[in-house]
């Protein structure tokens, strides 16, 4: 049975491997988590990205369905955090990142990250390339061409940006929150 504010994770199938220990050190993991259904991992990460205390990373699969489930998590995030402005910018521009690093990036697995300091939020999506994006300044794209991504990101974050990891790089967008009185 769950504590509170978690989730039984015992009847997803791999959930004991890939819930606290990233694929690239277990044995097995990696494997695991790329079985998942979104469903199963929706399941499997709900509330996990909640505790403000912590700052926690979920992994997901490097592919196309992943981003509905950042975006799900993601706005469920907010949710608990009574953070209803920030809903349909927040769940946007994660969509846009997790989507460049799927396309982008050649490893098997993303990383997601949300977390709040006084005044911001901040969403990172991190993947195994060390190439960092750029803004392309060109004439607008059709709307059926792709590469809108980060011209999205720079007209709607209050800030965003990319870092250097160890083991590749964070793309990250932050909103500025109103903090209640």
């Amino acid at each position: 049975m769950a504590g509170w504010g978690e989730t039984d994770q015992s009847s997803l199938p791999g959930a004991s491997l890939v819930a606290d220990a990233s694929p690239a050190c277990f044995p097995g993991a990696l494997e695991a988590l790329e079985r998942l259904s979104s469903e199963e991992l929706e399941q499997m990460y709900s509330g996990r990205l909640c505790d403000q205390s912590e700052a926690g990373e979920v992994r997901l699969p490097s592919r196309p369905e992943s981003g509905p489930v950042a975006r799900r998590l993601v706005l469920s995030v907010l949710e608990s955090w009574e953070l209803h402005q920030q809903l349909e910018v927040g769940e946007l521009l994660t969509g846009e990142l997790v989507a460049n690093a799927v396309r982008h990036a050649a490893g098997r697995t993303i990383g997601l990250q949300v977390t709040r300091k006084p005044g911001w939020l901040r969403v990172e999506v991190r993947d195994s390339s060390r190439a960092l994006p750029c803004l392309i300044l060109a004439e607008p794209l059709p709307p059926t061409d792709g590469g809108r991504g980060l011209r999205i990101v720079d007209d709607l974050a209050d800030r965003w940006g990319a870092d250097l990891l160890p083991r590749g790089k964070g793309v990250w967008f932050e909103l500025k929150v109103r903090e209640r009185s």
